[in-house]
């Protein structure tokens, strides 16, 4: 009876104030709909893509009678360690400088955030003519792995820096007064103190550039090149999932595998986020 009391309150109040009510009904369908298109494509790409899984897709060499997509997997792996190991720290770093050290109001920290907010809006494709021009031709690199991973990872430094930058923020001052107050010095507070406890609010972010990364195309067909086969080394050219998947739907010879590849990328996704929230709650129990 109190649920319903409570419910039937909240509906007078809505229709007191039709402005609430209007809102309330958009905020609903908006979920609605987005849940329903979401819902839509993991069944059109599971059903499209999950008949035409097939051992033989997972075969260590690409042939013409064999799309495989197992060197496009490993490729996607290589692909993101190489990048989060590159953009991670100096995202993280950045995020430190501006929040702990920087003094608020600085004219440098306006000119830093304006950069950042500026490469988050560039398009993908602006990316990989950049990634083109220095890091292929102009470092003399050629079409490579650590091409294209240099191009991605200032693609997601800004995404990284304004995670990190927003999840040190949350973190009370009274942490770092309390740890002042002990004695600590400045670098062992951050570093001891105030990162451990944003670790999961900048993991939230590495997730994020992670199904940047994973997904990307544009920008590694101009940089890491799309041969598929498995680079014998980080100057060498490969291409990962997203590009292998974009590769075979527009010769439109390998459909089918295209769908499987999608299936494998979908899934490839939903396992990084689930680890990673995974290590995010035991970190912040710990």
């Amino acid at each position: 009876m109190n649920n319903q009391t409570t419910f039937g309150q909240t509906m007078k109040n809505y229709l007191r104030h039709p402005g609430s009510l209007l809102m309330m009904l958009l905020v609903l369908i908006g979920t609605v709909l987005t849940f329903t298109v979401l819902l839509f494509l993991i069944v059109y790409i599971l059903v499209h893509g999950v008949p035409y899984i097939r051992p033989s897709l997972f075969a260590f060499t690409y042939t013409s009678d064999n799309a495989s997509l197992m060197p496009a997997l490993i490729n996607t792996i290589s692909m993101t360690l190489l990048s989060l190991i590159i953009a991670v720290p100096l995202g993280i770093f950045a995020a430190i400088f501006l929040v702990e050290y920087a003094k608020r109001g600085n004219k440098f920290m306006g000119v830093i955030r304006l950069t950042t907010e500026t490469l988050s809006g560039i398009p993908s494709i602006v990316y990989g003519l950049f990634g083109l021009l220095f890091f292929v031709n102009t470092l003399g690199w050629g079409f490579s792995l650590l091409a294209g991973a240099f191009t991605l990872a200032i693609m997601i430094l800004p995404l990284i820096m304004r995670t990190t930058e927003e999840a040190l923020k949350a973190v009370p001052d009274s942490f770092r007064e309390g740890s002042f107050g002990l004695g600590a010095g400045k670098l062992r507070t951050v570093f001891r103190i105030v990162l451990p406890s944003a670790v999961p609010g900048i993991l939230a972010g590495v997730i994020l550039a992670v199904g940047r990364i994973v997904g990307e195309t544009a920008a590694l067909i101009y940089t890491a090149g799309t041969v598929a086969n498995i680079p014998d080394s980080v100057m060498g050219s490969g291409r990962t999932l997203a590009v292998h998947m974009y590769n075979l739907a527009s010769e439109g010879l390998y459909m089918d595998q295209a769908y499987a590849t999608a299936v494998i990328l979908l899934l490839l996704v939903v396992g990084i986020n689930t680890l990673s929230g995974v290590i995010a709650k035991r970190l912040a129990k710990a």
